[in-house]
């Protein structure tokens, strides 16, 4: 499954669907935004049916960052029932993204 772009008007309803989000707060112009882009897509391939793998662009959906208290990006948060359970600001290798989605599958 290919990573979901999220906007605003559908992004409750998707992450209350899932049973564990992990959302992806980015930006084009964000270098380490696009180092980290990669592993994003491979944890969605790799935990696909489990795991619903989202990414927010912070310029076209400003009202969801300020929503989340995203001060920096990269962040990705992930929501378990639609509530915040976790949060990694940065790039990271992919073992800090696997080991928060196994804590909270």
């Amino acid at each position: 499954m290919a990573v979901k772009h999220l906007k605003t008007s559908e992004f409750k309803s998707v992450v209350d669907a899932a049973p564990l989000a992990m959302v992806d707060f980015w930006a084009s112009w964000c270098g380490p935004c696009k180092m980290l882009s990669p592993v994003i897509d491979s944890l969605a391939q790799q935990f696909e049916g489990k795991v619903m793998v989202g990414k927010v662009n912070v310029d076209e959906e400003p009202e969801l960052a300020r929503q989340f208290g995203v001060m920096s990006i990269p962040t990705v948060v992930f929501l378990k029932n639609g509530k915040e359970v976790d949060r990694k600001v940065g790039v990271m290798p992919p073992e800090s993204f696997i080991a928060a989605i196994n804590a909270n599958l």
